[in-house]
């Protein structure tokens, strides 16, 4: 199993998400792109940071 740890940053407000893009490591292309988060977990959070495992 691989295990990533994939960092976003604030990127804008909708009406019930927050989007974030994804801040890649130097010299890598972005693993995700941009995700959105829903308002009521999302809150206030200028960060965020995702888990992905691969299970093969």
């Amino acid at each position: 199993m691989t295990e990533k740890k994939v960092k976003f940053e604030f990127e804008k407000h909708n009406k019930n998400s927050v989007r974030y893009k994804e801040v890649p490591e130097d010299g890598m292309p972005p693993v995700i792109g941009s995700i959105y988060v829903q308002k009521w977990f999302a809150g206030d959070s200028k960060n965020i940071e995702v888990t992905i495992n691969k299970k093969d």
